[in-house]
Order: structure tokens, then sequence, then C-alpha cells
């Protein structure tokens, strides 16, 4: 098929014939496959979706590497990036075309989910039941991001039902994990597998996110005194106790995000620090001796982590505050530990990745997407130290993500599937 003659504008004749194939109809079919599946991470729904992936491939007639992951091996090895669910079994799975050499491109999705959540909030609707309503599909995963899992899927099938055949391999992974820490994104690159570039499905709202800042997970120990709740001044309540560690949480919280850097203009805390659960007390008449938190601190762009985690302890072990400088909060790091990352600058995976967004039709005529941070940690991190220049373009909004009713917009699969066939064309080039 002849790569060059354009066959209308700016696209070639093996251009058109793919964007031609990319059946609309189909892809939203797979999405509701894809959120059917209550893949939760660490659960054994989250394995059952890596085997559906891994059959998908085959069937689209590519070299598929499906394994079980070592997780003794893995936790032992340097950089191992932490895990909050716990897991019996995980999977990796890579999707490779024909070509020759390293993959050209690499589309990464993870099939891993959060939980529902309060069934309640979901009003009704099965979280699972991925509900089309006009132009939107409802769901867990359905945003965050089983829609770029899908997009990934099915510029696969749109270029193998095209005829058109690759120079370059083009490959998909398909991670477990990412959710609590990024353990099959890790997975998959110590087995060996790589490319030249890398694009991750998240959700970006038509943006391309170029880098990710990072988040550890903290755990806090403060210190009480147990006491009969009739005699409470016998005691010190650790709930008490707590009031100025976060109010010193909150101050560093403030100072970590008083000069971001550019690519986070308009987020006014694109380094966050949150307290996300508190738990105190094992009797109602009882004053808490203890009192145990957990949360997340955000990770600045080019921070080393072990940085951050200084910062942080420091700020808590200077606290002026009698009863914690004699008894001072325990502060550990388990779970994910998210470094930040970024795609190296100049790297013309940006200017490609923006040039097939505008000639799909997914940004205004003349224009070209705009380029962010996110603040939340990623698998970029994995691919970027791995030596894989990454960025994330994907459909969803990640404010809805996580969230009660999660949802994707149908036009964003559309848009984003048509580019990322674009950009997999360019980069694998045709023959």
């Amino acid at each position: 098929m002849d790569d060059i003659t354009p066959a209308s504008g700016h696209l070639t004749n093996a251009e058109a014939a793919v964007l031609d194939a990319v059946d609309e109809a189909e892809t939203v079919r797979l999405l509701a496959e894809l959120v059917r599946v209550p893949s939760v991470t660490g659960t054994d729904a989250e394995s059952d979706l890596q085997d559906r992936c891994a059959r998908m491939l085959a069937e689209c007639d590519l070299d598929v590497d499906m394994w079980r992951l070592d997780l003794d091996g893995l936790r032992s090895r340097d950089g191992f990036p932490g895990t909050e669910a716990e897991r019996a079994e995980g999977y990796g799975v890579v999707a490779v075309t024909e070509g020759e050499g390293v993959p050209a491109l690499v589309l990464q999705g993870h099939v891993d989910v959060v939980p529902i959540g309060d069934p309640a909030k979901w009003e009704g609707q099965d979280p699972f039941g991925a509900r089309v309503s006009g132009t939107t599909l409802h769901g867990r995963g359905a945003c965050d991001m089983k829609a770029g899992l899908a997009a990934n899927i099915a510029v696969v099938r749109a270029i193998r039902r095209s005829g058109v055949r690759l120079a370059r391999p083009l490959a998909l992974h398909c991670v477990v994990s990412e959710e609590d820490g990024g353990l099959g994104a890790f997975a998959t690159l110590a087995r060996g597998h790589t490319g030249e570039a890398a694009v991750i499905a998240e959700p970006t709202s038509g943006k391309i996110i170029t880098a990710a800042a990072g988040a550890l997970t903290f755990r806090l120990e403060v210190p009480g005194k147990a006491a009969h709740g009739a005699t409470r001044y016998e005691g010190v309540n650790a709930v008490e106790a707590f009031w100025p560690v976060f109010q010193a949480v909150r101050r560093l919280e403030r100072e970590r995000n008083r000069d971001p850097h550019p690519l986070f203009a308009g987020n006014p805390t694109p380094y966050p620090i949150e307290i996300g659960t508190v738990h105190a007390g094992d009797w109602s008449s009882s004053v808490p001796d203890l009192l145990v938190a957990e949360g997340r601190l955000g990770v600045r762009l080019d921070e080393d982590p072990a940085d951050a985690r200084a910062a942080f302890e420091r700020t808590l072990s200077e606290l002026d505050d009698p009863w914690l400088r004699a008894h001072p909060v325990t502060v550990t790091w388990p779970g994910g530990q998210f470094a930040s990352g970024r795609l190296p600058e100049g790297h013309p995976l940006l200017a490609e990745t923006a040039r097939a967004v505008a000639d799909a039709g997914g940004a205004r005529p003349g224009t070209h997407p705009d380029t962010a941070a996110a603040p939340y940690g990623s698998d970029l991190r994995l691919y970027a130290a791995g030596g894989i220049p990454t960025l994330h373009y994907g459909p969803g909004d990640v404010r809805l993500a996580h969230a009660p009713r999660e949802q994707v917009d149908l036009r964003e699969l559309r848009d984003v599937t048509r580019a990322l066939a674009l950009l997999a064309l360019r980069r694998c080039t045709v023959i």
C-alpha cells in the first residue's frame, strides 16, 4: 500500500485506510466488555482481564508474551515501586506486531481499577454495568483507564483490518497494579520489554501530558495516653495530639507549592499532601492512646523522593508541641512510592503526537492540544526511568476518575483512537 501519495489533504492513502477501518461501534462494545470485568487491583478479576486482553491481541495476529509475575523476585529488585493492595498473583501482557528492531512505539494501558466505594453513591447503577447514555459510558474504570486500553486495542484492530503492514514493530503493554504503585509496569520493564517511545493512554481531557508529579504513601502513628473517659484529664487524647500534626502538614503543603513548574500553570496545588484515613481508639469510654493516619505526599517535578520524605519527616520532628516533643510522631512509608517523571525537553514525540491529534480531527483546525503536567503519580516515571521517552494522551477527564458514577465521553474515545492510530503509523512507518 502506498504510504507516500496523499489520499485526502494531509493524510496518506495508508493513513486514510486505517482511519476508515476504525470501527467506532466495535470500540464502544470493547470498552463496555472491559468495564464489565470488575478488575479491582489485586483481585482475581484483574488476572481474568489480562487473559482476555492477551487473547484479543493474539486474535490480531500479534506476538503475545503473557507471564506470571514473580512477586517475591520483584520485591527484591532495586527500584521496587511498592504496593498497597494484597495480591496472590499478577500477570504481564505484551503484544508486538511485525517489523524489524526495537518497537518504534509502545501503547500502554493498565487493566486495574480502584474499588467502587459506597454503592449508594452510584444511585442504583451497577458500577460495572457499562451503561451508555447518549455519548457517555458509565462505570468504574471507564475513564481510568479502560477507555485508553480500548483505544490501544482498537488501533491494532484498525491497522490489521486495513491491510497496512508496519516496517517497525508496534507494541502494546497491558499492565496490572498501576493504581497501587506500578508493579505491572515495573515487571514489564524488568522482563526486558522496551521501545523507542511510549504513550500511556491515561485520561488527559484532550491535553498532552508530558510530565507527572510523584506521590508517596505515608503512615503516621501519633501517641496519646490512655485513661478512663470519666477521668480524661489523667490521659492525653491522641486525636487532640494529632491536630498540630495536621496543621503542620497543611503548612508544609503551602510551602512546597509556592513556586511550581510552569507546566502546572493554572493548578493551585500541583503537589498535594492529603490525609486519607484516620483511625483512633478502641473503646467509646476510653481516652485513645494512639491515632494512625495514612495519606499521600506529592513529589515535586525532578525531586528525589528521598528529599521529599526527609522534608516531611523533618517537619514533623520539629513540631513545637510539648507532648509531641516528648512523644514524637512515628513516620513510615508503606504502599506505593511514585517518583516524578517527564518527557525529555525537545523530544520529537510531543510534536509527533500533537500533529497526529490535529490531523485526526481531535483539535480545532490550525491548533494543537495544550501541553501540561499531571499532579498525580503514574507509570510514566517508570518508563522514563527505563530510558523510554513517554507521555500521556488518552480519553477521559481525570476529575471523574475514582469517583462515583465514573464516566467517559465516547467522542473522546473516538478521537484518541484515531490520533493514536496515526501516531503508530508514522512512528512505525508503512511497508
